[in-house]
């Protein structure tokens, strides 16, 4: 993290609840039987004037589930190998327990009370994180079970645009299409326009601290 001292006014921010940018690279679309590859969480935090900045990525490759399904097509898309020697790949259950453990302390020190995941079609990547979160029998999954923030609705309304790029594009938000379909690479842009259309709607108006 950037910043050594968590802001607690985010709490009061989102109804108690920690925003976290997630982004799932997978063999499918199915959350029940594909494989999850890799994920990726980037945690935000506020300054005094309540503004958000992303301030640290948590992400790991992952080995598949066994029996999972790769389908053809979603790894031509993704490019990943699940065999490559350089994945360094571990299994759900260590790449989870690492990135709640982490979120769970992000909740602790800002007083909010569950993290809310937010992912450009966000329902794709809460689904695959609960269902590995599932398989996994982790009990205490900080995320909120069925709430998330859309950042595919949130541009839309912001800039008129809803592909992820065309909407990055749109708030000023550099893009490379090379380094597309990275865990890493599409939630660090993911936080980022989630943290300017947050940041746009504060400048024009709209949510500020109680004391501004």
């Amino acid at each position: 993290m950037n910043e050594p001292t968590p802001n607690p006014l985010i709490a009061s921010r989102f109804r108690g609840f920690l925003p976290v940018i997630v982004d799932v690279e997978t063999g499918g679309i199915n959350a029940q039987t594909d494989a999850l590859l890799e994920i990726a969480a980037v945690m935000v935090r506020m300054d005094w004037q309540g503004y958000l900045r992303p301030v640290g990525t948590l992400a790991h490759h992952v080995q598949p589930f066994p029996g999972a399904r790769l389908d053809p097509a979603s790894m031509a898309v993704n490019g990943i190998d699940p065999d490559h020697p350089f994945r360094f790949a571990v299994p759900e259950s260590e790449a989870l327990d690492a990135i709640f453990r982490e979120v769970r302390r992000e909740i602790r020190e800002t007083g909010c009370t569950r993290a809310v995941l937010v992912g450009h079609n966000s329902f794709f990547d809460l689904a695959f994180l609960n269902a590995a979160a599932a398989r996994a029998k982790i009990k205490r999954n900080p995320f909120h079970p069925f709430s998330s923030f859309d950042t595919v609705s949130l541009a839309g309304l912001a800039y008129g645009q809803t592909v992820l790029a065309r909407a990055l594009r749109a708030a000023g938000i550099p893009w490379n299409e090379r380094e597309a379909h990275s865990a890493i690479y599409d939630a660090e842009r993911t936080a980022e326009l989630f943290c300017r259309i947050v940041n746009r709607w504060r400048d024009m108006g709209g949510w500020a601290p109680m004391d501004d």
